[in-house]
């Protein structure tokens, strides 16, 4: 009886492998297999929606901002910014450090210094200069110096101007526009100096990009730069009306 009842269980499972696969109508169940069990539709129709409206895509249009062309226009606009640095030889200023200790100027000296200055058209006190020139080569056939000059432009309310680059006591040089506070904070660009009567007036003229236009009391007409120009007395006693709000003194 247990022969002939393997024999027959090996005979069955023949049969299944041998038969057909069922076809997809057969897997449809007609009823939940177990109680209390839902069975799912995998049947399309317009009713039925697979994706969540939270996920559907929006039509659009849509932007790289790192791609973008620029559109701000302080960027590339040029402002210039005309002052005068005058040493009325009131201030202590400059004080020569002899750091190379020897008796001709040389490398490694130190010249801090701070002069008043004054709008381009020196009807008006606008501050002061303050900063430091380094010694970095005397050229006696050029009868002058050159220095490494590091220094800012107070304007009193209005903020300040930082530069940087070469001071030559024999030519006019350009120095950057390192940055700023104020009005004009995030500037950039440069600045012409000119020697006017080293090292007691000087000539400056800004070249400023990236700030939004100056105020109109900083954007005037200057004076020509010459040995004989003065501040007007005015200006010279900062009386009311003759000086930028809150100058730097």
């Amino acid at each position: 009886m247990a022969a002939a009842s393997s024999a027959s269980a090996i005979l069955k499972a023949a049969a299944a492998v041998s038969s057909p696969s069922p076809s997809p109508a057969r897997l449809r169940p007609s009823a939940a297999p177990f109680p209390g069990q839902k069975v799912l539709s995998f049947r399309s129709s317009k009713q039925q929606r697979f994706i969540s409206p939270a996920l559907t895509l929006s039509a659009k249009p849509f932007s790289c901002r790192a791609q973008a062309a620029p559109t701000d226009s302080n960027s590339t606009k040029v402002q210039e910014l005309y002052a005068y640095e005058i040493n009325e030889r009131d201030r202590g200023s400059p004080a020569y450090l002899r750091l190379s200790q020897k008796s001709v100027n040389s490398l490694g000296d130190l010249v801090p210094f701070s002069n008043k200055v004054y709008t381009g058209d020196l009807k008006k006190r606008a501050g002061i200069t303050a900063g430091i020139c380094i010694l970095i080569k005397n050229e006696p056939e050029k009868k002058g110096d050159r220095y490494e000059a590091i220094y800012s432009f107070y304007f009193g309310d209005y903020g300040h101007i930082a530069v940087q680059g070469a001071y030559l006591t024999y030519e006019d040089t350009y120095l950057a526009v390192t940055g700023g506070s104020g009005v004009f904070e995030g500037v950039s660009g440069q600045v012409k100096l000119q020697q006017i009567i080293f090292p007691f007036k000087l000539f400056y003229t800004f070249y400023l990009k990236g700030i939004p236009d100056l105020p109109a009391e900083l954007i005037v007409q200057p004076v020509p730069p010459a040995i004989e120009v003065e501040p007007t007395p005015a200006a010279k006693n900062c009386e009311p009306g003759a000086t930028l709000p809150n100058f730097t003194n």
